[in-house]
């Protein structure tokens, strides 16, 4: 009751309180952590319940598979699906679709789409998991196949909700149709949330309408005041026009509003252990190699014909020192790191945590093909799987 209340603290004193926990209060803690977007808690309460010697029900795994996928931790995840299979929970419909959701969203579509094909049975669920799962990826023709084949087997007919709509508006933005796009969010038959219009506005970053970008941020900030992400992607448009003095202004603003933006970092998993970035950062023990590296990288790039695009940095100072800020982005850090310190041919795989710049996106393409390597790059919006010079998203996210 208090998980589903939001109350999670006090969910987790009523557990703790407990003199006998059995199976159900053990499910019931999981999901209601995870539920909240507790999903580091809901995994640690999954490691005790496993320490506790109590086995995992259907419900265990349908909790806290999710958490894997928000988390990205493939490795994990991998794990409890050998544990499912093992416990001979892998025909169930609701893992199997929690399992399909958890490998497209932690950078394994060929995994997913396997057990998918496996599932006798796909209901909605499923079919969203998987749809979204290419969809997530930049496989725009296998999406839009499997949304044809599952019309065919009438698995349709669905009231239309908020991630619908913002699908839609996605598509007009992406098409150039702005204002199309701005009457469609305009018109709908329920109230457009923030991130339904911030679609619309990572459109007009992309487009450069400085415009409508302020008239949809104002829509945005009504809805939703505290929506951090839409401060930092109007200012990072007025940056990108060289408005430095309204880029300025939404700065203090947020400051006042006590909003702050978290720090760029980036992940990758090696051997087992999972090493941080963030911009700049040079507390790394193979920092210098990461360094090295990144230096014969950028040579290479140069004479590939590689030209740093400096409007990405959003501060107003020198070139040069824009070029090196760009190059010492999180990601790069990561890549490099990972590029040193696997065997050649190794997919490289990065999380990061905001929006990969235009810079770093279309420097992982020359890299991508300077090294020979397919690089998989989870930002906060899609997966981009870059090879040979090119990158899955084509170039629009």
């Amino acid at each position: 009751m208090y998980a589903k209340c939001t109350r999670v603290e006090d969910s987790c004193r009523v557990f703790n309180l407990l003199s006998q926990r059995d199976a159900i209060s053990w499910n019931s803690i999981i999901a209601g952590c995870a539920q909240n977007g507790l999903f580091n808690e809901g995994l640690r309460f999954f490691r005790h319940m496993l320490r506790a010697k109590i086995k995992p029900r259907h419900v265990s795994f349908s909790s806290i598979m999710p958490a894997c996928a928000h988390l990205t931790t493939l490795l994990l995840g991998m794990q409890l699906h050998g544990y499912i299979i093992r416990g001979g929970f892998d025909d169930n419909m609701f893992i199997a679709s929690s399992l399909v959701d958890m490998y497209a969203k932690c950078g394994n579509i060929r995994i997913a789409r396997w057990i998918f094909d496996e599932m006798e049975l796909h209901d909605m669920v499923s079919w969203t998991a998987i749809i979204m799962g290419y969809a997530l990826h930049g496989h725009a023709h296998d999406a839009i196949s499997l949304f044809e084949q599952m019309e065919k087997e009438g698995d349709f007919g669905i009231a239309p909700g908020l991630e619908h709509y913002a699908a839609v508006a996605d598509l007009l933005g992406r098409a150039g149709r702005l204002e199309e796009a701005y009457k469609f969010i305009s018109n709908m038959h329920i109230g457009p949330t923030g991130s339904v219009w911030s679609t619309l506005l990572a459109a007009c970053r992309v487009r450069k309408n400085i415009e409508l970008a302020e008239k949809v941020a104002d829509k945005i900030f009504r809805v939703d005041p505290e929506n951090i992400g839409a401060y930092i992607l109007l200012s990072n448009i007025y940056s990108a026009a060289r408005r430095w003095k309204d880029a300025a202004n939404l700065r203090i603003s947020m400051r006042n509003k006590g909003m702050k933006k978290k720090p760029a970092c980036s992940w990758i998993e090696v051997k087992n252990k999972a090493h941080a970035f963030v911009a700049g950062d040079k507390s790394h023990p193979y920092y210098d190699r990461i360094n090295e590296a990144l230096e014969a990288l950028l040579e290479q790039m140069e004479r590939d014909g590689y030209v740093p695009d400096t409007k990405e940095v959003l501060h107003d100072v020198e070139d040069e020192h824009k070029k090196y800020l760009l190059h010492s982005h999180s990601e790069r850090l990561a890549i490099a790191f990972g590029i040193i310190s696997t065997p050649a041919g190794t997919t490289i795989r990065v999380t990061k945590n905001s929006r990969v710049c235009t810079d770093c996106h279309t420097a992982i393409k020359f890299i991508s093909k300077i090294v020979g390597r397919e690089i998989i790059v989870r930002d906060n919006s899609r997966f981009h799987h870059f090879k040979d010079g090119r990158c899955s998203c084509g170039d629009y996210w």
